[in-house]
Order: structure tokens, then sequence, then C-alpha cells
């Protein structure tokens, strides 16, 4: 086996998603990266739904051919059963001209990015752990690491390696914000579970159309099914973990199985089916850390933060953030931005998106709640949540017609961007339960519809990639290479 290098440009601690991008783009541009991943891959993984903006990114890494072409599911919208609402979402209905996205057994996907970044250059050296890191002052310098398994007998190897820049992608174990800066912080309102298992012979056509992702809230919490490539069923359920608590009586399943008897649509789904997996739980995966980026590294995807599975957000600013990364640093080494400018803007635009996300997720909620229902009570945020400041920063030049945001006061800020991000939602959800109205549309109601789409397409999409919308004066470029660029 090839050993691992004494010393490296980039070391990227973790091979999924962001590290993988993150990677693949500094190798792209002539960087000698090295990457340790501590699992040997394919690995189990959730989060099997994307959204439309993973194919730009894939068309930015030089992956897409190998990911159309492996088969996965394609997803070309959602059906939501919301509350006493139900509608479905067509991608690109509204504009645009991204209609899909996929399902993906992330054992298969990450393992493509993985191999993708290998190909590129990228030094992979999976099942290596790093056990510590070390430092000059606030800078982290080196890493010791060490092999996971032992072989023939023998004591693993083990060794130092020494870097300019650390890409942080070590997801939810998040070695520099658990072990070293201590600034990670869970949501107080987010304190949800998710249980779900894995169907076979499930209704695949239930909204009529194959690969939708079908989403249905019950009093105390929602369901997702998300049909994958392999006939599989993706279905499970989120509820806040006072009521997994009061319900836990009988085991996980048990309450998995008597959720499933207040979701009728998603009963219906899998009335047929069969259950072919174990049971998977997890907890406490809300999460941000208090700064994402210092004096020569990155925090990418998980290690960075996350926020819950609704929105199907997990992987977009995971491979968003690996490509801020490469941005950032390339531009740093081209002498082109300053250090400090160029963590300025990374930590700016990656909190922009994870809030813009959070704040969605917040209203979202909102609008399905009930008031016999605590789950949907506790979907406020806070000011441990998010501060005022950055949702001031964050939805300045998002939210037309609350462009005095800067001159609210702390208290109603939260109030005033939530409830135009819940009058949002509203609107785009009205637009899109009347297909034929829809289709009918002309002149002022037509643009406003492409309105709304553009906001949610920010909140969504793939900012700064543009003068338009530059952070601080700088945006990501993408041609001739990439690099953060000043705009004009």
């Amino acid at each position: 086996m090839e050993r691992v290098p004494a010393s490296t440009e980039i070391l990227v601690i973790g091979g999924g998603p962001a590290g993988s991008t993150a990677a693949t783009m500094l190798a792209r541009l002539g960087m000698k990266v090295t990457l340790l991943e501590r699992a040997r891959f394919p690995r189990y993984h959730i989060g099997e739904s994307l959204l439309p903006t993973i194919l730009p990114i894939l068309d930015l890494l030089g992956a897409r051919e190998k990911v159309e072409a492996f088969g996965f599911q394609k997803k070309p919208g959602a059906y939501l059963q919301w509350g006493k609402e139900q509608w479905s979402l067509d991608f690109g209905e509204l504009s645009g001209n991204t209609t899909y996205a996929f399902q993906v057994t992330r054992s298969d996907f990450d393992q493509q990015l993985l191999e993708h970044a290998r190909s590129q250059g990228v030094q992979v050296f999976e099942e290596v752990e790093v056990q510590e890191i070390a430092f000059e002052g606030e800078r982290p310098r080196a890493a010791t690491w060490a092999s996971v398994v032992e072989g023939n007998g023998r004591r693993g190897a083990t060794g130092r390696i020494e870097f300019e820049y650390l890409i942080d992608a070590s997801g939810r174990a998040g070695i520099m914000a658990t072990r070293y800066l201590n600034n990670r912080r869970f949501h107080k309102v987010f304190q949800n579970v998710a249980i779900w298992g894995y169907w076979e012979d499930a209704d695949r056509l239930f909204t009529g159309r194959e690969g939708d992702i079908v989403v249905e809230s019950i009093p105390d919490g929602w369901f997702w099914a998300i049909p994958l490539h392999d006939g599989t069923m993706s279905v499970g359920v989120v509820m806040h973990k006072d009521t997994v608590v009061a319900r836990r009586g009988g085991g996980t399943e048990v309450i998995y199985r008597r959720a499933l008897e207040e979701a009728p649509k998603i009963k219906a789904i899998v009335e047929r089916a069969r259950l072919a997996s174990p049971i998977y739980t997890e907890q406490d995966y809300s999460y941000a850390a208090a700064s994402f980026c210092g004096p020569g590294y990155f925090l990418v995807g998980d290690s960075a933060c996350f926020l819950d599975p609704l929105l199907s957000s997990g992987v977009h600013l995971a491979t968003y953030s690996g490509i801020l990364a490469a941005a950032s640093i390339n531009s740093i080494r081209r002498g082109e931005v300053g250090e400090a400018e160029a963590a300025g803007f990374f930590e700016k635009t990656y909190r922009q998106a994870y809030l813009r996300f959070l704040v969605f997720l917040s209203a979202f909620y909102d609008v399905g709640r009930t008031k016999e229902s605590y789950f949907w009570e506790a979907q406020q945020l806070t000011e441990q949540d998010a501060s005022s400041g950055d949702l001031k920063h964050a939805f300045l030049h998002l939210v037309t017609g609350v462009k005095d945001l800067v001159d609210v006061t702390k208290e109603s800020a939260h109030h005033l961007v939530l409830e135009e991000m819940t009058r949002r939602i509203d609107e785009n959800l009205s637009l899109r339960r009347d297909k034929v109205a829809l289709a009918s549309l002309e002149g002022d109601r037509r643009q406003a519809a492409s309105a709304n789409a553009r906001f949610f397409t920010s909140v969504e999409g793939l900012f700064a990639l543009n003068q338009e919308d530059a952070v601080d004066g700088l945006y990501v470029a993408t041609q001739p290479y990439l690099r953060l660029a000043r705009a004009q």
C-alpha cells in the first residue's frame, strides 16, 4: 500500500461529499492534495434525497457524466401532505431549466465522488484516522495519523503529515470544532430524532410519477419516503426528542410502526411492502460551529453545521462549502486575495447559505403547525439559534420589501425575517397547487411566479457565483479557473 506522505500542500480530513468536492477542485487546480478517510468506502450513510443544485456542482467537478451513467433514481420533484394542505412540486415549473435531481444510495454516490477525486490526482488514503492536530499558534500545521485496521498480526501504520492548509470534512465527528475549537452549538429548537428503515416492494408510483420524494406530516412530526434505484424505499419519521421519550415503551421499532399508523399516505405506500432492514436512528444532529474557518483551516459540510433532513440540504451545503473553500484557498495561494479577506468571505457566505436554510426550515414548520402540537409550536428561532445580526446579513440582499432590515430592532429581526419567509412559502405553494392555472399564467402573474422562484433559488441555490450576488465585494468565479473575483 502507498504510504501517506510526510507533507502535502492541502490536507483534507474526510472523504464524504464535502471533502471529495474540495479535494477534487484543488487537485484540478494543480495542487498537491492528500485526503485521509477513516472508513473504507463504500460505507453506509443517510441523506439520500438531493437538490437540483447537485447538477451544476457535478459539472464543476467534471463528474456529471459518471453520476448520470450510474443509474440513480432521478427525482423530478416532491409530493407533500403538510397539515391540512397537499400539493406536488415539480422542479423548474415556476422558472429555470433544472428539472430533476437524484435520489441516491449514499454508499454508491459518496464512493463515486471519492473515486473521482482519486482520478483527478488526489492522494486518497482510506482506513486512516487523524488522531491529533499540531498547531503553530492558532494555525494547524501537522497531523498524526494511524491505520484503522491491523494486518498480519502487526500494529497498524502510524505517521505524521505536515500541510499548508487544512480542510476539515470529518462530518459529525467535527475534529476541529469538537476537539480543538470547542465551538459546536446545538440548536435549541430543532431537537429532533430521526427513525428510519428500508422497504422492499413499496408503491413507487403513489404520486403518479416515479422518483418523487413523498413528505407527510403527522401531529408530532413528519415522514419521508424516498424511492432508490436498487428497488428499495427509504422511509423515515422525524419527531421531537420529547415525543420519542414519551413514546419509548416497546422500543424504537414500535415507535416507528405506531407513527406509521398516523400517516395514511406513507402507510399506503408500504401497505404491501416488507421492511427489509434494521431500524436506524439518529438524534442531536442539528448544530453549527460558532466559526467556520480560521488561520489556515476551513470547516466544510457536516463538520461545520447540519440542520434537518426536511429540506434535503445536507449534500447541498457540503458540496457548496467545498467549492467555497477550494476557491478561497486558490485565490490566497495565487496572491489574488489576502488570507483574512478570503476567510471573511468564506465565513459570511457559508453562514448565509446555512442561515437561509435555517429560516426556511423554521418557517416551513411554522406553516404546518397546529395549536395542539408541541412539535410545531417549538419551531421558533431564538437568539441562541441565529443572532439578529447574522439574520440581517443573510437576508439584506435577498428579501425585497424588507430593505430596511438594518434598522429593525434586535427583538423584531427574527419576527420580520420569519414572517417574510412564511409569506413566500405560502405564495409558492399556492402557485403550485393548481397546475392548470399555473400553466396559463401570463403577464404580471407570470412575472410574480418567476420572482418567487428566484427567491427560493437564492435560498437553495449557489449564490455568490456571480457579481450580482457578491459578498463584501467578492464572488466565486469559475472561469477561466476557480477563484475569488472582485465585483466591478
